[in-house]
């Protein structure tokens, strides 16, 4: 009863894994949503001025709790295989409060993706800076882009 409830729990919390990574938001250059297809947008022309590695939170800096409960019933249950008795009651609280700090760290560092923070001088002089995914394409100070802006997003490519 015990290995059905433990492969039970597993299998729910492999399944909330997978449902909130196809969640995923893009802030990448390349990712259009449906709704921004075949959208005009306008081009500016500018110069890279800098360019700096950042991190971009695709959950904005709130977990949604799955990481929580899922290493907290995967710690639980975990725990309360160690010892007998009350001593199992113990580790099993011992074992949810750790899994699901662990989970929660973990869903925090899964939301995590390389983003670049690209300051840019328009050829009006104006500064700007946009930040986005990284893609691969490669910045460097004194390259020449283009901004393309529609409906509030701005993207930065050569």
């Amino acid at each position: 009863m015990r290995t059905t409830s433990c492969l039970l729990v597993a299998v729910l919390v492999a399944g909330s894994f997978a449902v909130s990574g196809c969640a995923y938001n893009s802030s990448s250059a390349d990712v259009y949503t449906a709704s921004q297809a075949q959208r005009e947008a306008m081009v500016r022309m500018a110069t890279i001025e800098s360019v700096r590695a950042v991190k971009i939170s695709s959950n904005d800096g709130q977990p949604t709790g799955l990481g929580a409960i899922g290493g907290g019933a995967l710690g639980a249950v975990a725990g309360s295989a160690i010892g007998g008795g009350r001593g199992s009651i113990v580790t099993g609280i011992i074992g949810g409060i750790a899994g699901a700090v662990a989970g929660n760290a973990v869903e925090n560092g899964a939301a995590l993706r390389d983003g670049l923070e690209l300051t840019v001088r328009l050829d009006s002089g104006d500064l700007r800076a946009i930040t986005q995914t990284s893609t691969g394409e490669v910045f460097n100070a004194g390259d020449r882009v283009r901004l393309l802006s529609s409906g509030g997003v701005t993207r930065v490519t050569h």
